[in-house]
């Protein structure tokens, strides 16, 4: 596989900006359980509760920071429909949607090199059992 060297460039270039901290959310624990919940959805759109029920171990305080944060970068929207008791949908932009692309390559990936992974992990315990694992 060939190496894209700009990528390289353009993250250690950004490494204190906005790039990094973006990077940085679409990795963190939650924000890629709800960009994936989202794209399962009937027309990659849901409300916050089935959100909420969708993603196991989730609090309403991280998921409501969540969604606004992804809200913020632009992949996702929030529609507020005047109704008694109001409803709120949140639906993936084309940005999200595209940005499933490269999501679902990094998860075909792991799939195809967990065994390798694994057996990589196996073999340091064995080396070092004293070490603390990062698991």
């Amino acid at each position: 596989m060939a190496r894209r060297p700009h990528a390289f460039t353009a993250l250690t270039a950004h490494h204190d900006c906005e790039f990094r901290e973006l990077l940085g959310r679409v990795g963190d624990k939650w924000s890629l359980l709800v960009i994936a919940m989202l794209e399962r959805m009937p027309r990659q759109r849901s409300r916050f509760s089935v959100l909420r029920r969708s993603i196991p171990g989730i609090s309403q305080r991280m998921l409501t920071a969540t969604l606004r944060n992804l809200e913020r970068d632009g992949l996702l929207t929030r529609e507020v429909f005047a109704e008694v008791p109001p409803r709120v949908e949140y639906e993936l932009t084309a940005l999200g949607k595209a940005f499933m692309t490269p999501v679902c390559a990094l998860v075909d990936w792991l799939q195809a090199n967990w065994s390798a992974i694994k057996t990589a992990r196996d073999s340091f315990d064995r080396r070092a059992p004293s070490r603390r694992k990062a698991s």
